[in-house]
């Protein structure tokens, strides 16, 4: 956080500084909502919580160097009291990104948007000093707290923007303006929330129409609802994509290794990228990033350059490896929707093996009523890429397998009720040489994934 007293912060937030509390004393570390990563000179935000209430540890906070606490009800040591938390870390991350000179880009689409933060993050980095939301801190909490992280040096602050409800995208980018606006693509997910996917599209196109027309709005080409938001916003448009005529594009793809090779197209030149990523779904991603690099005036070279150093940073996403067994896994666990299971299903269905191929899936959330359709589809197309074992996680998965059994072919599909029984299942067929997949919607098959990084599938170690 740049350099604050508290009598600053305190106006910032409309908050009263207590009794006790020094209003010259100066907040020189980061601002934490978890007491147990303060550091000396921090600055302390208590939030209740379901399980736990953060003003219970505001003493902790103030043992491990916090010079106050940001809260709602009396706490022990120097603090500040304000009508509620959120809101006033939310205020003290406007007056941080106030004192900074930033150029801000922010992130949306239905899927990839961890993965493009990190490598829009990894882009920037090379141009000057940059801040990244880690993981997917990408709401109400999350994305505030990324920006309070800003220093008086920050050149480039990324923000994955995440969308819950309507007026969501334009909450956040309130809180910190954006310079660039990067839509990814508009897909069948959180239909809970939204209903359709025409809502969906309204709802992350608040990004390109909250920008400013001095702004970028680099938009996907290959999504025609991505595509026709260049009508909805004031900014500058700039595409990118594969298979459409956009600004930037890959041509000349193909993949080594199931790590994908193109010649980069940008306005000011081009530039060959062997992009260190498994999968060709990342190509999309790249050349996100490739554009809002070159509307930071990078060049094609530049860029290329470090697209071939960029790495995978965000855990359970397509996290390609070997085990010492000989086994491939691929863990893209952490989140499922049809488009990212379909390229990550035509990932597995590309790894370079000698042995089968596995994809073991788990429950696509929130479809409502196109779940059944979603998971038939899925199966489907597994055995269309020649997948030769799909295992379905839990309940709402059954429709994968019958899915799977309409096509024609040998695949193997079988339903299991617990994560357990697919371990069960793994832990007896795979071989060395064979590959796996694990993917679902959030949790749902975390504990095959954990399993799958044992040093060995043994029932003894596995037992221990």
């Amino acid at each position: 956080m740049i350099a604050m007293t508290l009598a600053e912060v305190a106006a910032a937030t409309g908050g009263k500084l207590s009794p006790n509390t020094d209003a010259s004393t100066t907040v020189t570390a980061t601002v934490e909502y978890d007491s147990r990563k303060v550091t000396t000179g921090g600055l302390f935000v208590a939030l209740p919580g379901e399980r736990v209430n953060g003003h219970d540890y505001a003493a902790k906070a103030h043992q491990l160097g916090a010079v106050a606490t940001i809260a709602t009800q009396e706490v022990a040591g120097p603090a500040i009291y304000v009508a509620d938390g959120l809101t006033a870390l939310a205020d003290l991350a406007s007056e941080t990104l106030r004192r900074s000179q930033a150029t801000v880009i922010a992130v949306t689409g239905s899927n990839g948007k961890t993965s493009t933060k990190d490598l829009i993050g990894q882009l920037c980095a090379s141009l000057g000093p940059t801040v990244a939301t880690e993981a997917n801190f990408n709401n109400e909490l999350g994305h505030p707290y990324t920006v309070c992280r800003t220093q008086a040096d920050t050149q480039y602050l990324v923000l994955e923007t995440a969308a819950r409800f309507k007026g969501n995208i334009t909450q956040l980018c309130h809180i910190a303006p954006p310079h660039i606006g990067v839509v990814l693509n508009v897909g069948i997910s959180h239909l809970d929330g939204f209903g359709s996917i025409e809502n969906t599209a309204h709802v992350k196109g608040e990004l390109p129409r909250f920008l400013p027309a001095e702004g970028t709005a680099i938009l996907n080409a290959d999504d025609h609802r991505v595509a026709a938001m260049a009508s909805e916003t004031a900014a500058e448009v700039l595409t990118f994509g594969i298979h459409s005529p956009a600004d930037v594009r890959a041509e000349k793809l193909h993949t080594e290794q199931g790590r994908p090779h193109f010649t980069l197209v940008t306005p000011s030149g081009t530039a060959q990228v062997e992009l260190p990523l498994y999968g060709t779904h990342q190509v999309s991603n790249a050349l996100a990033a490739a554009a809002v690099a070159h509307t930071l005036r990078a060049s094609a070279e530049h860029i290329a350059a470090e697209l071939g150093r960029v790495a995978r940073l965000s855990e359970r996403r397509m996290d390609l490896y070997r085990r010492g067994d000989g086994i491939t896994v691929i863990d893209d666990s952490y989140n499922a929707n049809p488009a990212s299971m379909t390229a990550a299903i035509h990932a597995l269905a590309n790894v370079p093996t000698t042995g089968r191929r596995f994809a073991v899936l788990g429950l696509m959330a929130d479809l409502i009523d196109l779940s059944d359709e979603c998971h038939h589809e899925l199966g489907k197309h597994a055995a269309e890429q020649g997948i030769d074992h799909v295992i379905a996680v839990g309940d709402g998965t059954q429709p994968i397998i019958r899915g799977a059994q309409s096509s024609a072919g040998s695949i193997t599909a079988t339903h299991v009720p617990q994560q357990g029984d697919a371990i069960d299942i793994l832990r007896q067929q795979l071989r060395p040489g064979d590959a796996v997949l694990v993917k679902g919607s959030r949790y749902r098959t975390w504990d095959i994934a954990d399993f799958l990084r044992l040093p060995t599938l043994s029932e003894e170690d596995s037992d221990s």
